[in-house]
């Protein structure tokens, strides 16, 4: 199977770096029915972490954090990879934005132990219409 890529909306908040704050979070999306493609947690200092939810349902993950009264930051745009995990699966991908000159800030990965990945690219959003346009993104 050949790598699928998809642009994809995440939002964030900030919170103070405590045991269960993750845990918190997810069973409140979890319980609201938010379906998640992805998440992510990073120190943001000595005190604070920077949760980042991928929604599969953007509108349904903004209605439950307003039910929920949380203050989320977004929506920003990302990539998402998945494809069969292969020795340099994601070279081609990387080539053809360093090709157009797009900077890749940040990104992280992970193969499932069954032979496939999940990778996440992030742009300027100054450049995510032209990076879409160059790793022939569909329009949503």
């Amino acid at each position: 199977m050949a790598a699928t890529i998809r642009g994809v909306e995440y939002f964030y908040l900030t919170v103070r770096d405590r045991p269960g704050e993750s845990y918190r979070l997810l069973s409140q999306m979890a319980s609201l029915g938010v379906d998640l493609l992805a998440f992510s947690a990073i120190p943001m200092g000595s005190e604070t972490t920077q949760l980042t939810l991928f929604p599969a349902q953007a509108g349904r993950l903004q209605a439950a954090a307003e039910s929920g009264g949380l203050a989320l930051s977004g929506p920003q745009h990302a990539f998402l990879i998945q494809g069969d995990d292969e020795l340099g699966a994601l070279v081609g991908i990387h080539r053809k934005l360093a090709e157009a000159q797009i900077n890749v800030f940040a990104s992280s990965g992970v193969t499932d132990g069954q032979g496939g990945f999940g990778y996440l690219i992030y742009v300027r959003p100054q450049d995510y219409e032209q990076a879409s346009r160059v790793l022939a993104v569909p329009s949503p």
